[in-house]
């Protein structure tokens, strides 16, 4: 059998991080398994100025997740990058089987996966990602600097991604099927002082949603027509781009979805969206195996709760390990 760890964490963003940290520094050997950048939606945050201990100005999140990855690196975690194709969770080594074909074995395991961008859910989307539709307005501004660009959603991650727009696009319009934002008061505030009465950057089309993305210039063109429904009225308007720029950006911020479905053939208990149900120790249903992040049932999903999480989920690994003996 391979090597036998104490804690296998499944996931490097900032629960699976500090969780690592923290039974690293409980000196239990520690892997932790990310097929992808360290981070999770945070690697893709422009600016995170919420999370205890930084200073007034703020951070992106790649430089907050940088220093968590030197921690956890620290206190002498191993790192596996690979995608987990299989668990085994029931009994006493709960196992992972990743896309290389290695078998990762562990006395305990923390599933922090996190998270991912749910879709907009209009007609041709999939076709056009990558030619005007985005999830990740860090990764993709630059491609609209003095273009027009479209953001779809009215929670945190809608206002602050379209804040951050502002500073590449021309104009930018928070596309929303409420007619009040649900961001935070202060973020809400921000953004309403970029309104400036219409006369700012930023602007709003309030009880909408976007029915279809297109393109004037055939299959394989560029994101320059769009179809929006007022959800009130059923009327539909179609937006086209200047005929100048020949396209414009639609950016997609309407809440997230698990990545759960690796579990979905085993015991773990999740509820009707798939998240993992944990209780306040993070334990699952299942003895050894614990969840943190964005990935379980949880009120507030942040970096500083993902943190704790993580921190909860080891400090329970330790605890399980010492009752084994």
């Amino acid at each position: 059998m391979s090597k036998l760890y104490d804690v296998v964490v499944l996931g490097a963003g900032p629960a699976g991080l500090a969780a690592g940290l923290y039974a690293g520094r409980s000196r239990l050997s520690t892997v932790i398994v990310e097929k992808g950048k360290d981070g999770g939606q945070i690697a893709i945050t422009d600016e995170i100025e919420n999370y205890p201990g930084q200073t007034v100005e703020g951070e992106s999140g790649p430089s907050l997740i940088a220093r968590m990855t030197e921690q956890a690196a620290k206190f002498g975690c191993d790192r596996v990058a690979a995608t987990v194709e299989k668990v085994v969770l029931e009994g006493d080594v709960k196992k992972v089987i990743t896309s290389k074909g290695e078998e990762i074995c562990g006395k305990t395991i923390i599933l922090a996966t996190g998270a991912h961008s749910r879709p907009i859910g209009c007609k041709n989307e999939k076709e056009f990602i990558g030619r005007g539709v985005s999830y990740c307005a860090t990764c993709d501004a630059n491609f609209f600097e003095d273009f027009e660009v479209f953001v779809v959603g009215g929670g945190d991650s809608a206002v602050e991604e379209a804040m951050y727009l502002t500073k590449f696009a021309r104009k930018v319009t928070i596309i929303h099927r409420r007619d009040e934002l649900r961001a935070a008061k202060s973020i809400q505030e921000k953004a309403f002082k970029m309104n400036d009465n219409g006369n700012g950057k930023l602007h709003f089309m309030w009880d909408s949603v976007v029915e279809e993305v297109g393109s004037a210039d055939g299959e394989d063109g560029l994101l320059n027509r769009m179809i929006v429904k007022n959800v009130k009225t059923g009327e539909t308007t179609t937006v086209e781009a200047d005929e100048e720029d020949g396209l414009f950006g639609v950016f997609g911020f309407i809440g997230t979805i698990p990545n759960t479905d690796v579990f979905k053939d085993t015991a773990l208990e999740m509820d009707e969206r798939g998240y993992i149900i944990t209780d306040e120790n993070m334990k699952t249903n299942i003895p050894g195996v614990y969840s943190a992040g964005d990935v379980r049932v949880k009120s507030l999903r942040q970096v500083v709760t993902a943190a704790a999480d993580g921190a909860i989920a080891a400090t329970q690994c330790e605890k399980y390990l010492g009752e084994l003996e």
